[in-house]
């Protein structure tokens, strides 16, 4: 197998689908470049570079593009040898440092967010994409559906962020980018805006965003006079930084990750959705005995200060 093949040390876990078959993800064909993906091996744009270089057969015959779609229980082998079983996606959260490029490559020779990850992680794409000069909570999968599904404005989920801005603003001007504001011809979405507190020249900001536009949040500041010079992203939908040190990464738990993707897409990926009272059956319920617990009343005919009369047996 190639040298660029990796697949995830993730043993113990359940799979989606036994080894050198497509993966069985809710009884769905898809194409071949996804199931290589699945599988944890690479890309899907690898994957279709790998079906155009003959290295992909199915079933024995050997591809020649990635115009091919396989069924659950066909035969893959890459490089002659079987697809690794299918794994389930995975999330992680992570502190992005400031510095790092999100990018697998970089043009400029810098430093990206993959080349700082732990080794021992699988192969994973991020979610969405923080600048250069952001640092804060970058979520990071082995899934692109995962990565297409949250990175969409109709997700709705809410990107929070922490700003430090040179200049002052009052709260009545932040009303304009409340509403919506439009900055260059470009349209923004309603935004969630509070001042935190004034420091000398600067002022920090917590500011909540739907859309995820490129640069949104400087734009809609230097709208308002503002020059961000501190980017921190603390929240993105239920996934929080919290008291994560810079370069950590935590993965989340699969519970949690199908309780907040949803039935549909936690279906097509094969995740469980926890149930109400999660896996735990609820205990049996037991008559209580009452037998001995509850006083019998006393006879109407006792007299004050006397003695109570013992039962008969």
């Amino acid at each position: 197998m190639g040298k660029d093949m990796r697949r995830s040390d993730n043993q113990g876990q359940e799979t989606g689908a036994p080894e050198g078959q497509a993966p069985k993800s809710a009884g769905e064909s898809m194409r071949i470049a996804k199931a290589i993906a699945r599988a944890g091996l690479c890309s899907r744009r690898e994957a279709e570079k790998w079906t155009l270089e003959g290295r992909v057969a199915v079933n024995g015959k050997v591809l020649e593009g990635p115009a091919f779609v396989v069924s659950p229980g066909d035969q893959v082998t890459v490089d002659g040898k079987p697809l690794p079983a299918a794994e389930l996606p995975r999330l992680w959260r992570y502190h992005k440092p400031k510095g790092l490029v999100t990018s697998h490559r970089d043009e400029q020779g810098r430093k990206t967010v993959f080349e700082a990850l732990p080794p021992e992680l699988p192969r994973v794409i991020s979610i969405g994409r923080l600048d250069i000069a952001t640092e804060g909570l970058l979520l990071l999968t082995t899934d692109g559906a995962i990565a297409r599904h949250l990175e969409l404005p109709a997700t709705g989920w809410l990107r929070r962020y922490r700003v430090r801005a040179y200049g002052h603003v009052t709260d009545q001007a932040l009303d304009e980018i409340r509403q919506g504001a439009v900055v260059d011809g470009i349209a923004y979405g309603p935004a969630e805006a509070e001042i935190e507190r004034e420091r000398g020249d600067n002022v920090w900001l917590t500011l909540g965003l739907r859309e995820g536009k490129n640069r949104e949040v400087k734009r809609l500041l230097e709208h308002l006079g503002l020059k961000v010079n501190r980017l921190i992203r603390i929240s993105f939908g239920p996934f929080s930084l919290g008291d994560m040190a810079p370069g950590a990464v935590k993965e989340v738990e699969p519970k949690s990750l199908a309780s907040h993707l949803g039935v549909e897409l936690a279906k097509e990926l094969g995740l469980r959705q926890p149930t109400k009272h999660g896996d735990r059956k609820p205990a049996p319920h037991r008559r209580q005995d009452t037998r001995g617990t509850v006083p019998k009343p006393e006879s109407k005919s006792r007299k004050p200060g006397s003695k109570p009369r013992r039962a008969k047996r």
